[in-house]
């Protein structure tokens, strides 16, 4: 039997073209993201030549090296069904608020579109979306590392030794400090303009830059925001709004190196400690009910 495109743990190159929607013969290779959401299958989208090369090496200064096939665009398939139209348009809609506050600098763009899925129960709407792969190094709002060297690793990890000074690396932290300030205050704006957050727990949902700026790639979970309100839960189980600020509050310390304003009207309220007890439960819940691996 046929299995719904949306409903299969993994796919490949082969259950991407072997959609309606997709033009065959195909002039791109699909291959699984090392990151997989619970919300969208993502695929690399590759130019068969890098394939070929990854595969074969180059011969440089007499050495063979095999690089990694740089994707050219994600492109996500959006695995939630959408019973109407309207559903697919809010979705979009909710994208377009992260658009709003936080593109072009801080979000991985990406054109969302909507396509008639022939699947095994008959056509249907999907959502999906080409984004722009972003390179760079996961920044990780649970970090173990003391804030006053999570700045300094991430700089290594992304110039390595290519850098020819100290006074380089130190300039590179300030720029990316203001950068990191930027991003907390447009979040920050966006929750209290909109009243919407996007999911910035997750590992994996930002990704820093050689440069120093912050992308979010993460553009699946986009939660209401309300400080009157109990916990809220996504359509998963999971607590994605409260875990979000928590993370906020997280790269606020960590990435600015400053104590976090707990008076503040937002972590006043998500931050208190019977709240995020409880928020802990819901959380190891929701981890109890997910499948074995």
């Amino acid at each position: 039997m046929v299995q719904d495109i949306r409903d299969m743990p993994f796919i490949g190159h082969d259950d991407v073209i072997g959609l309606n929607f997709i033009r065959n013969p195909c002039p791109y290779v699909f291959r699984r993201h090392f990151r997989q959401g619970l919300r969208s299958h993502i695929m690399e989208v590759l130019n068969p030549a890098h394939i070929q090369k990854e595969a074969d090496g180059t011969v440089i200064d007499g050495r063979r090296w095999y690089p990694r096939a740089r994707p050219l665009r994600i492109f996500r398939i959006f695995r939630t069904r959408l019973k109407t139209l309207a559903d697919a348009l809010d979705e979009i809609g909710r994208v377009k608020i992260l658009e709003h506050y936080l593109a072009p600098v801080f979000l991985a763009g990406s054109e969302e579109f909507i396509v008639d899925y022939a699947g095994p129960d008959g056509r249907e709407i999907i959502l999906c979306g080409f984004q722009e792969f972003v390179e760079g190094e996961i920044l990780d709002p649970w970090s173990a590392l003391d804030p006053a060297d999570l700045m300094a690793t991430m700089y290594e990890r992304l110039h390595g030794d290519r850098s020819p000074s100290g006074a380089d690396r130190t300039r590179w932290i300030d720029d990316a400090r203001a950068m990191a300030a930027l991003f907390i205050a447009r979040i920050k704006q966006m929750i209290a303009e909109s009243k919407h957050l996007p999911d910035l727990a997750g590992v994996g949902n930002l990704v820093m830059v050689a440069s120093g700026e912050i992308k979010l790639v993460d553009l699946n979970n986009i939660s209401g925001v309300s400080l009157d309100t109990d916990i809220l839960l996504d359509d998963r189980g999971y607590p994605v709004c409260d875990k979000s600020i928590e993370a906020l509050a997280l790269l606020e310390r960590n990435l600015l190196n400053r104590p976090v304003d707990t008076g503040e009207a937002i972590y006043r309220k998500f931050l208190d400690p019977r709240r995020m007890k409880e928020v802990k439960d819901l959380e190891a819940a929701f981890y109890r009910s997910r499948p074995a691996p």
